[in-house]
């Protein structure tokens, strides 16, 4: 294995997983992560994202070109199949991955950190629709597991939905927070933390 290891990517980590189950071309694997629901994981909303993924995994010498294959009316297509460097560096992203949170910057606490341009009356509204937004993911979500499958392979799905329904909960609570007036704010209430706390950060 290189010295320098090949810098992680999610949809790089999804596109070996799927070559260590077995050789593939890009549009089979296109249609896997579809027909998985990991579309919700990684963005695969551009056409070519699959295949610019694969050929930084080729050049890193985690995936090489095994075969073309032809099907009937169909184009030329290339198989890819994993490598020996792939398969170690696919364990080693995972090692560092799953223990180490990873440095996000998600655009909804960004959001959160700007209520106050927002009327609370208004903001009330809009957290209530994304609670029910997300109420509807959830279920979404829990329908689409096929009965039966091992815990394993659902496991990606039981962590999205525990986060999503914390998050549903904790909205759900800032809701009624609003609604009963604990949580509120006005011009005069901004303008005095600005000046307070503005002091005495430049104390």
């Amino acid at each position: 294995m290189a010295s320098s290891e090949p810098r992680r990517s999610t949809l790089g980590m999804l596109l070996l997983a799927l070559l260590i189950e077995a050789p593939m071309h890009p549009y089979r694997m296109q249609q896997m992560i579809k027909e998985r629901g990991q579309d919700e994981l990684v963005n695969v909303a551009q056409r070519n994202s699959v295949y610019q993924a694969l050929d930084r995994l080729e050049r890193d010498g985690l995936a090489r070109r095994a075969s073309t294959v032809r099907e009937a009316g169909r184009p030329e297509r290339t198989v890819y199949e994993i490598t020996d460097e792939g398969a170690a560096v696919m364990k080693s992203w995972l090692a560092s991955a799953l223990p180490t949170p990873a440095r996000e910057f998600p655009e909804f606490p960004a959001a959160l950190a700007f209520l106050a341009v927002l009327a609370p009356g208004e903001v009330r509204d809009l957290l209530d629709r994304r609670a029910a937004a997300l109420t509807e993911k959830v279920a979404a979500i829990r329908a689409t597991a096929p009965p039966g499958l091992p815990r394993l392979f659902l496991i990606e799905d039981e962590y999205r939905t525990a986060v999503l329904t914390a998050e549903i909960a904790w909205l759900r609570g800032v809701v009624a927070d609003l609604d009963s007036g604990t949580l509120t704010w006005d011009l005069r209430l901004v303008q005095d933390t600005l000046e307070e706390f503005g002091q005495i950060q430049r104390d």
